[in-house]
């Protein structure tokens, strides 16, 4: 990984490698070898012309190369000051993400983002809310991200605080939210916190029930997956084995 904005190697001003490298993505959208948009354009931001040729489908590819490419420690240099210059009057992120806050869940890492490729909704759990959804509909409807992913992660101490009927301030009421899950998960093995089997169980039902609400609890999103302009989904996170497996 590079330790400074930019490396020595990359003051060229050659393209950026970045994150929507996807099968078949390279001859739609004209890349070169290793890297997103690295042809004539030389881009260092997702472009809206490039996002836009881009389906649900190749996003997600992408995601997922991007993440096969972070557990062979084959992640590029990237020059993340001139991302920032790149998309510093205007961005084109061509997914919303919603994450867990964990600090060994950062998933601009682990599926080898770069700035302006996504929007990260975090909170404790990937729960969701009026604000989540408003801001993924900002996201789709408004700012054109093709893909809503919701992604969990092994060993959650969200959902372990919720098997665990754990109360904390305000933290009690977004635990409550997960609690669902926890009842709704069929496990014929030990019923606790304590189980990390179960706790990943939990955790995987509770992905499953987020995306669930996100289409019932927002018109915008349901109406625009229905009309096939976004795909929402989930995917889960292993902190042992850096994996990130798509639910589709």
């Amino acid at each position: 990984m590079c330790d400074t904005l930019e490396h020595p190697r990359d003051r060229s001003g050659s393209g950026r490698r970045s994150f929507l490298k996807a099968t078949g993505a390279a001859s739609v959208l004209g890349l070169v070898g290793g890297g997103l948009f690295t042809g004539a354009a030389r881009a260092d931001a997702l472009t809206k012309v490039q996002r836009d040729k881009m389906t649900p489908e190749q996003i997600i590819e992408a995601m997922r190369e991007g993440n096969e490419r972070f557990r062979k420690g084959e992640r590029k240099d990237r020059n993340y000051l001139r991302e920032q210059r790149a998309s510093a009057k205007g961005q084109y992120p061509a997914a919303v993400l919603l994450t867990c806050i964990d600090s060994r869940a950062p998933a601009e890492v682990i599926m080898d983002l770069g700035i302006g490729d996504v929007f990260n909704c975090r909170v404790a759990g990937n729960v969701e809310n009026e604000d989540i959804l408003g801001s993924m509909e900002f996201a789709c409807k408004l700012a054109g991200a093709k893909v809503v992913l919701v992604m969990g992660h092994t060993a959650c101490g969200a959902i372990k605080g919720a098997i665990d009927n754990a109360k904390l301030g305000n933290l009690t009421g977004l635990l409550a939210k997960i609690k669902p899950a926890v009842q709704a998960t069929s496990y014929a093995g030990e019923r606790s916190a304590k189980n990390y089997s179960f706790v990943d169980a939990v955790a995987r039902k509770n992905v499953e029930m987020t995306v669930a609400d996100i289409r019932k609890d927002s018109p915008v999103l349901m109406e625009l997956e229905a009309n096939g302009t976004i795909k929402i989904t989930g995917a889960m996170y292993n902190l042992g084995t850096g994996a990130v497996e798509f639910f589709a």
